[in-house]
């Protein structure tokens, strides 16, 4: 299934093609790379080339925004209920993922659903935590949003605090993901909803290595094992090149659905349609195991 992140208001992709895409941001226009983008840019956009930033890659890795016009150091933009601060790194990202919308609607969702449980919900590798206010907000008992930057986990909290959750139960925990669920499962704590978003390559806070390849059937076992019997749903987002949503939905039916056969898993792709021209950006895979009542 194609999953489209088409229900913003702040957030435009504008178009995409030679290796780029133009991304209005709250009315801020950014300019960046894309390596799936590799069709022709759409020739009528004349906002290529009236972005008010533009990131150049170095040949030597990373790369360094070009500003156009003077921009704040930091912005917001909002979607449903939230807000965030976006905030162009030095590494091309904003701190936000807007193609995530659409799982943390579908999240949202079966949470409201079952308002009546008491929702206990883990996001590993949480990044600003875009889908921990989305589940906080919706209703969720607690939220634990875990990843191994502190950085990041402040910045969390800085998302928190503009959506208006300071009265939520939200726990921000800076470890590596994999080391936390195994701590989970010795202090016997279980949780109704998992979710992922694992880097291709990555390292914990204190130097542990990570590759998806050879550490995703270990942290999903992990996982698995710490997922309530009670569970609601299980999510993966993988944006590692080559690793296909058919392997994903196969490992998710062969170590999720043993011990939890009242749900089904659906996988496939999410991506952002463009603005000028009826075509869609690719923006990763997703898993998706769901309890069925």
């Amino acid at each position: 299934m194609l999953l489209k992140a088409d229900q913003w208001n702040d957030y435009i992709c504008l178009d995409a093609g030679d290796g780029e895409k133009l991304e209005k941001w709250n009315g801020i226009t950014l300019r960046r790379p894309d390596p799936q983008a590799i069709w022709p840019k759409d020739p009528s956009c004349r906002e290529w080339n009236a972005a008010d930033a533009v990131y150049h890659r170095s040949n030597k890795g990373g790369g360094q925004w070009e500003y156009r016009k003077k921009l704040p150091e930091s912005w917001t933009v909002s979607y449903r209920e939230l807000t965030f601060r976006v905030s162009p790194t030095g590494f091309k990202h904003t701190g936000l993922f807007p193609e995530q919308a659409v799982n943390w609607d579908w999240m949202s969702r079966l949470i409201r659903e079952h308002a009546d449980e008491e929702i206990r919900i883990l996001n590993l590798f949480a990044y600003t935590g875009g889908a921990t206010m989305a589940c906080a907000a919706a209703g969720a008992a607690e939220v634990v949003h875990c990843d191994a930057a502190k950085g990041m986990v402040n910045w969390a909290r800085e998302n928190r605090d503009l959506s208006g959750l300071q009265d939520k139960k939200i726990r921000f925990i800076v470890d590596d993901a994999e080391k936390f669920v195994q701590r989970e499962f010795r202090r016997g704590h279980t949780y109704h909803g998992i979710l992922m978003d694992p880097p291709s390559y990555g390292r914990g806070p204190n130097g542990e290595m990570w590759k998806f390849e050879k550490e995703i059937t270990n942290l999903i076992e992990a996982c698995v094992n710490i997922l309530d019997e009670h569970a609601l749903f299980f999510l993966i987002n993988s944006y590692t090149t080559g690793f296909s949503n058919i392997v994903l939905g196969n490992m998710m039916k062969t170590m999720i659905m043993p011990s939890h056969p009242n749900g089904a898993v659906d996988t496939g792709e999410v991506a952002i349609p463009l603005h000028t021209r009826d075509l869609y950006l690719p923006c990763g895979i997703y898993g998706r195991w769901e309890r069925h009542d």
